[in-house]
């Protein structure tokens, strides 16, 4: 393995080597950024490792970069951060850690490059490369990191007990790694993660979302999510996933797995969208079958309404994971809510009503939403895949011919609730809604244009025939 950087990567590991050099600090670039770079990918993170202050010495680098960077400090943890074209460069002093079992928040003491080493997670993110004079670009392996990341191995540089006990984000990390670098855990490794994995209780919420968020834009999501539900994690962290998981088989009739089905379905999705968002949409798009199973004799197994359902579970889902509660949810919500309707629409000759209400409800979702829907096939049968991508076609040709037409992504209906009132003097009441909904519904099923006065007349007619009239003035 050949650790090559970039000019502008020398270019600032000669200034902080000439800083430190000052300092008389002994200093080190460490941790994923050597990872990397090791492995010819890109990395906009780097940090820096002394033996001294790491707040003194981001300082004393900062003075001597053009254009001055300005330099954030967390003195609590000894550590300073700086941005300089486009890298991130954090500093952090040498030092050693322990643990009390009911927290992961470390005690931390002054230390050597050998504690420093010794306190990270994994063998091939304890990998440091000298930036002093007189070893300068020489790599530093005391676990045979160099050897790990030849083997595409993932194992804890000490006893896999302790690394996890003392911090169980570890856990989630050694499987977000896995899915990101498509390494293996080392069979020791992985059998502690099974052993510890009630230790996760004490992370935060955040952290897992966290690292869930990066499992999930990993290329390949499903090789992380197959590890978390093996070593029992899944079902402390997503209960709602692992509680898909299996076959039940009633009267000689089984059911798909929807846990695996749900893991294909985000790993086809994968290739065409980074969107973090829709690859929460495609993990929970099914999330309410197993509340909806029910069997019926004539039937088989049935999911009815697991769609609705489903869309419900999702604010919860984002609350409990301190996920952000604003559009990113409703968006996930309305995928899950919607994702049954294109595959409706393409088992019937398609109506205009039908694609003017999808575009209504999906709005400027709606690509995403068929990139969900063709996803969500997963039929071994590739003659019947291919049946349903033409249809999706179709589908797709409808969408956009009805649109031309009727502008009617993001689209609200010419007469609003204010009008309604307005024209016939009354007030905010039930008679509202039921006036405004049938126009909604008139223009959607065709009955009259998408038009103002087209719609205004319509609005009289309805009125008229709940005995609603307009009065006197309004006439004229």
């Amino acid at each position: 393995m050949v650790f090559n950087i970039e000019k502008r990567e020398q270019k600032i590991f000669a200034v902080i080597q000439a800083a430190a050099e000052d300092l008389e600090y002994p200093a080190y670039v460490v941790g994923g950024y050597v990872r990397d770079r090791l492995l010819a990918r890109p990395s906009k993170d780097m940090d820096i490792v002394c033996v001294g202050s790491g707040i003194a010495l981001a300082q004393a680098v900062a003075k001597r970069l053009r254009p001055r960077p300005r330099v954030t400090t967390y003195k609590r943890f000894g550590t300073a951060m700086l941005k300089h074209e486009g890298i991130e460069v954090e500093f952090v002093g040498a030092r050693k850690e322990s643990y009390r079992s009911d927290s992961r928040k470390p005690i931390v003491e002054e230390g050597s490059l050998a504690d420093d080493q010794n306190r990270r997670d994994f063998t091939i993110n304890a990998l440091a490369v000298s930036l002093n004079e007189n070893n300068y670009g020489a790599i530093i392996d005391p676990f045979d990191g160099l050897e790990h990341l030849e083997q595409k191995k993932i194992i804890t540089p000490l006893e896999p007990g302790k690394t996890f006990s003392d911090d169980p984000l570890r856990m989630m990390r050694a499987i977000r790694f896995a899915a990101q670098l498509g390494f293996y855990i080392e069979e020791v490794t992985l059998e502690a993660i099974s052993k510890f994995r009630n230790r996760i209780k004490i992370i935060s919420q955040e952290r897992i979302a966290t690292e869930l968020n990066k499992i999930l834009l990993s290329p390949k999501p499903s090789v992380g999510f197959k590890l978390l539900f093996d070593t029992g994690l899944l079902e402390l962290i997503l209960p709602e996933l692992a509680a898909m998981h299996g076959v039940e088989v009633k009267n000689g009739v089984g059911h798909k797995d929807n846990f695996y089905h749900t893991l294909q379905v985000v790993d086809q999705l994968a290739p065409k969208s980074n969107n973090l968002w829709l690859r929460w949409s495609a993990l929970l798009h099914d999330i309410a079958k197993p509340v909806t199973k029910r069997f019926d004799k004539e039937q088989g197994w049935t999911f009815h309404g697991h769609e609705a359902v489903g869309a419900a579970m999702v604010p919860r889902i984002f609350r409990r994971l301190r996920l952000p509660m604003d559009q990113k949810m409703k968006f996930v919500q309305k995928m899950v809510q919607l994702h049954q309707r294109p595959i409706a629409l393409t088992k019937e000759d398609i109506t205009d009503s039908a694609v003017r209400r999808i575009l209504f409800e999906a709005g400027d979702d709606i690509d995403q939403l068929m990139l969900l829907c063709e996803a969500d096939i997963t039929s071994k049968n590739e003659k019947r895949v291919k049946r349903y991508l033409r249809n999706y076609d179709h589908l797709r040709e409808r969408l956009q011919e009805v649109e031309e037409k009727d502008h009617l992504r993001n689209w609200q209906p010419p007469i609003t609730g204010e009008l309604i009132m307005e024209t016939f003097a009354i007030p905010p009441s039930r008679e509202v809604g039921v006036i405004k909904n049938a126009i909604r519904e008139a223009i959607l099923d065709g009955d009259i244009p998408n038009e103002y006065d087209a719609a205004f007349a319509f609005m009289v007619s309805k009125a008229e025939e709940m005995g609603i009239s307009m009065p006197a003035d309004k006439k004229e």
